[in-house]
């Protein structure tokens, strides 16, 4: 590979390498199913809602083919596993 070439590297996703962070290194949590709905691309969402520190949290998740195929883990007010990152809790993912 050229010098140049290098720069122009095809960079990788970044939702990609965050989730891939915090599969490595996040710590487990627990997490409460809120709702499940689909977004303006057409792909299932997952709203959920925990506690770190005494902090609540609530976000919105799309779930990957994986999750997909374990849809009915994740009804509402069902209990599920998190991950999350200890220096910056707001950022998380279910697993």
């Amino acid at each position: 590979m050229s010098f140049l070439g290098w720069f122009r590297r095809k960079r990788e996703d970044p939702e990609v390498a965050r989730r891939r962070l915090l599969l490595r290194k996040g710590r487990l949590g627990e997490a409460t199913v809120l709702d499940t709905g689909i977004d303006s691309e057409g792909k299932e969402i997952l709203t959920y809602c925990y506690t770190i520190g005494g902090v609540d949290y609530e976000t919105v998740q799309q779930l990957d083919d994986d999750q997909l195929r374990r849809k009915e883990s994740y009804k509402l007010g069902s209990q599920v596993a998190l991950r999350y990152d200890p220096h910056r809790p707001a950022n998380s993912m279910i697993v």
